[in-house]
């Protein structure tokens, strides 16, 4: 799996998520992030970059 991570939905509407993997596919996961599903209405994004850790081996939805 290339890209790893977390995504999660708050309790006022918004999503968080954390993405970790090679520059390019996380740059594709963000864009269409930028989108979202067919049904979502997105309004903005807000990005914060970090030096990747390696700390996740998979992809998972956080409930």
């Amino acid at each position: 799996m290339e890209l790893t991570g977390w995504v999660r939905n708050l309790h006022n509407g918004d999503v968080e998520a954390v993405f970790e993997g090679p520059e390019d596919k996380v740059r594709e996961m963000v864009e269409w992030c930028r989108k979202g599903p067919r049904l979502a209405d997105v309004t903005g994004i807000q990005i914060s970059e970090e030096a990747w850790r390696g700390e996740f081996r998979n992809f998972s939805i956080r409930f």
